[in-house]
């Protein structure tokens, strides 16, 4: 009986079968795994542009006026790009002298790449030309038709030759150690550490002065932390 099974068995067997090709897939030795996709770059930050253009007299109906010691002709507008206090890039407007148009866009192409802050920068007519009003919204501008504070001399202002940056977190502070603004009182001490603060020897203070343009807070007895002016005053 045992040799009928196996005699069928071996009878009936059929030939034999290779064994399977097993396919080669990319975790194998035979092929090199794909690297895995390159991490993107950052998006770089828009460039800083510039435009120095004229200024139409209806661009500054508060800020000039005739009698002012510099022609609205003699004035430029620069748009111009700058770091805001949220950490991206904006589009801001000033107003100067032609003849200081290259100090300005020299010094804030150095703030921009430096990634500067500052809180915003309109034409002081968006307050009509309210100076105190301006400050208040800590608004950066530049030309404005006006005296000098406390004093009967027109201002380096209204010969579109100063700039006033981030004015609460930069005031001016009288001999007595008193600011005018109440939002600006915290900030009435040198040096100190703050987003868009301007301090001695910084590199704010030094860029302006590689152009001519003097620091306010260098001034004895009030400083003038926001304001720089060509040559001073």
């Amino acid at each position: 009986m045992a040799f009928v099974v196996l005699a069928s068995v071996s009878c009936g067997a059929a030939e034999p079968v290779p064994p399977a090709r097993v396919p080669v897939t990319s975790t194998t030795a035979y092929e090199k795994p794909a690297s895995p996709a390159a991490t993107p770059s950052p998006t770089a930050p828009p460039a800083f542009k510039a435009k120095v253009s004229n200024v139409s007299r209806d661009r500054l109906p508060y800020s000039w006026r005739p009698g002012c010691p510099v022609h609205y002709r003699d004035l430029r507008l620069i748009t111009l790009s700058y770091w805001g206090f949220d950490g991206k890039p904006h589009t801001g407007e000033l107003v100067v002298r032609e003849t200081v148009t290259d100090d300005i866009v020299t010094v804030f192409r150095k703030l921009y790449g430096w990634r500067w802050p500052i809180k915003q920068m309109k034409l002081v007519d968006a307050y009509k030309a309210d100076d105190f009003d301006s400050i208040e919204a800590d608004n950066t501008s530049a030309f404005n038709c006006r005296r000098a504070t406390g004093s009967s001399n027109w201002s380096n202002h209204a010969y579109g030759e100063a700039i006033d940056i981030n004015p609460r977190e930069n005031p001016y502070v009288t001999a007595s150690g008193s600011t005018a603004h109440e939002n600006a009182e915290k900030f009435t001490e040198r040096p100190m550490k703050g987003k868009g603060v301007i301090n001695p020897g910084d590199k704010v203070v030094k860029a302006f002065s590689q152009v001519g343009w003097e620091w306010g807070g260098y001034w004895s007895g009030a400083k003038d932390y926001q304001h720089f002016s060509k040559g001073g005053g």
